[in-house]
C-alpha cells in the first residue's frame, strides 16, 4: 500500500487556483484573438463579394463557384460553404464600417453574428445586442431570446461606445468562443490533431458517458500514473465505484480486440490492487472497450473470487455475472454511443493510411493536414475515387473528434463513405 498524500495548505490551495485562473484567462485570450482573426477574413470575403457583384454584374451563381474553388484548397474548412459565403456577404453588407467590426462585432463568435443579421434589420440594433452580448457573455441561445423578448425596447438604452470588454471566463460566451467548431476548421486543427489527442478525445467521451450512466461511480483520473520498477504506466481512465467499493479501470482499444490487451490490463489491475486499494475495498474490476468487425466489444477483467488476493488472475468475460449487472454499464450501454467514437477511429485511420502511403511514394516532408496530404496524391495520381465523398464525411468526423454531436443519419453516412475510401486506399497501396 502507498503512503497517502497530505493534505495540500493553504498557500498551495492558493496557487492552484491562481494558476486555473490564470491559465483560463490565457485560454480566453487566446481563443478570441483566433475569433477575431476569423470574423475579419469572414468581412473581408464577404465585402470583397459584394463589392465585385456590384461592379461587375456577377450573379448569385460566382457564390457557389467560389465556394467550390475554395474547398477544393481548403477542405477542412466548413465555414466555406455556399451558405455561409452569402452569410459573409449579408455580414459584410449590414456592417460597412471596418473599424466597428473590429472593435465589437468581432469578439462575437460567428453564429452570434449570423443571429443578428438573420433576425435584425437595423444596424442601431444589432450594434446594441451585440455590446450586450459582449459585456454580459450571452450565449447564442441567450442572445436569441433576448432579441425575440425585445430588450432592447424595452430598456432603451443608446450604445454610447465601442470600448474593448472582455467577457469573464465561465461565461456562456467565453465557452462558445473555447469551443467554437469555426474556429477550430479556420486553424486546421481537426485534421492536423494527432492521434493522441484523439483518442483524448475519446476518452473525454467516455468518460462523460460513464459518468452519466449514473451508477454509482466517481472519477478518479484520466492517464492516471502508475509506477513499477522504475517505469511509469498510464490508466486511459480510473474510477472508484462507491457501492461496489472497488477502483474500475477502463482501457479504450481503437482496434480490432488483441488477446494481449488482457495481460496488460491484468497488470494494471494488480499494480491498482497493490498501490490503490485499501484493506476494506474489493478487488478492481477492468473494463476494455474495442471495435469488432461490426458491433462494439466490450469485455470485463474480474478476478477469480473462487481464489485469493495475491494468487488469482483476472478473467475476461464478455457477459456481466448477475450481481454486478446493474452496477456497470452494460455492452448495450457502450453500443449506443459506439458510432461517435468509430466516427473519430475512422478518423485517424484514414489520416494514418493516407501517411503510410505517401511514405512509400516519397521521403520528401510531408504535410501535416489532411488537405494538403489530399492534394499530394492527387499530384501523383493517387487519388481515391471516393475522396470528393470523403471531404464531406471528413466535416462530420471532424465534429466528432470535437466531441459535438452529430445525426444518426449523418454518422452512418460517413462511416460508409470513410469505410469505402480506405478499403480504395488501401488497394492502392496493395499494387
Amino acid at each position: 500500500m502507498t503512503t497517502p498524500i497530505p493534505a495540500p495548505d493553504v498557500s498551495y490551495v492558493s496557487l492552484l487556483a491562481e494558476l486555473k485562473e490564470r491559465i483560463r484567462a490565457a485560454r480566453l485570450r487566446a481563443a478570441i484573438a483566433v475569433n477575431q482573426e476569423l470574423i475579419m477574413l469572414y468581412w473581408s470575403i464577404g465585402r470583397d463579394i459584394l463589392a465585385r457583384q456590384t461592379a461587375q454584374g456577377w450573379g448569385a451563381r460566382v457564390i457557389d463557384r467560389l465556394a467550390a474553388d475554395l474547398r477544393r484548397d481548403f477542405p477542412e474548412m466548413t465555414g466555406l460553404s455556399p451558405r455561409n459565403l452569402k452569410y459573409m456577404r449579408a455580414f459584410a453588407e449590414a456592417f460597412p464600417n471596418e473599424e466597428i467590426v473590429q472593435q465589437l462585432v468581432a469578439h462575437l463568435p460567428w453564429g452570434h453574428n449570423v443571429k443578428l443579421i438573420e433576425m435584425l434589420k437595423d444596424t442601431e440594433g444589432r450594434l446594441w445586442y451585440a455590446r450586450q452580448a459582449v459585456e454580459h457573455g450571452w450565449s447564442r441561445n441567450v442572445l436569441v431570446h433576448q432579441i425575440e423578448s425585445g430588450l432592447h425596447r424595452r430598456q432603451g438604452k443608446a450604445l454610447t461606445n465601442f470600448a474593448r470588454t472582455l467577457p469573464a471566463p465561465q461565461s456562456e460566451l467565453a465557452q462558445e468562443l473555447i469551443k467554437d467548431p469555426y474556429s477550430f476548421d479556420f486553424l486546421a486543427l481537426g485534421p492536423a490533431m494527432s492521434e493522441r489527442e484523439l483518442e483524448q478525445g475519446l476518452l473525454e467521451h467516455l468518460r462523460s458517458l460513464i459518468l452519466e450512466l449514473g451508477k454509482g461511480f466517481a472519477f478518479v483520473g484520466s492517464q492516471h500514473p502508475l509506477e513499477v520498477g522504475g517505469q511509469d504506466y498510464y490508466l486511459d481512465l480510473l474510477f472508484y465505484h462507491l457501492r461496489l467499493r472497488c477502483f474500475v479501470v477502463v482501457e479504450l482499444k481503437i482496434e480490432d480486440f488483441k488477446p494481449e490487451f488482457a495481460g496488460k490490463m491484468n497488470f494494471y489491475l494488480s499494480t491498482v490492487d497493490d498501490q490503490l486499494r485499501h484493506e476494506s475495498d474489493g478487488p478492481s474490476i477492468g473494463i476494455i472497450l474495442c471495435k469488432g468487425k461490426n458491433e462494439v466489444i466490450v469485455e470485463y477483467a474480474l478476478r477469480d473470487s473462487t481464489k485469493p488476493m495475491g494468487v488469482a488472475e483476472y478473467r475476461l468475460s464478455a457477459a456481466l455475472p448477475e450481481p454486478l449487472q446493474t452496477e456497470l454499464p452494460t455492452e448495450a450501454e457502450f453500443a449506443r454511443e459506439f458510432p461517435l467514437m468509430t466516427l473519430v477511429k475512422l478518423r485517424m485511420e484514414v489520416e494514418r493510411e493516407i501517411r503510410l502511403l505517401l511514405t512509400d511514394q516519397t521521403e520528401a516532408e510531408r504535410p501535416l493536414a489532411i488537405g494538403p496530404m489530399l492534394a499530394e496524391l492527387q499530384r501523383l495520381d493517387m487519388l481515391p475515387q471516393t475522396a470528393d465523398r470523403l471531404r464531406s464525411a471528413l466535416q462530420i468526423m471532424n465534429r466528432a473528434a470535437h466531441g459535438l454531436d452529430v445525426a444518426p443519419g449523418d454518422a452512418s453516412e460517413a462511416t460508409e463513405i470513410a469505410t469505402a475510401f480506405l478499403a480504395e486506399l488501401r488497394a492502392i497501396r496493395d499494387r
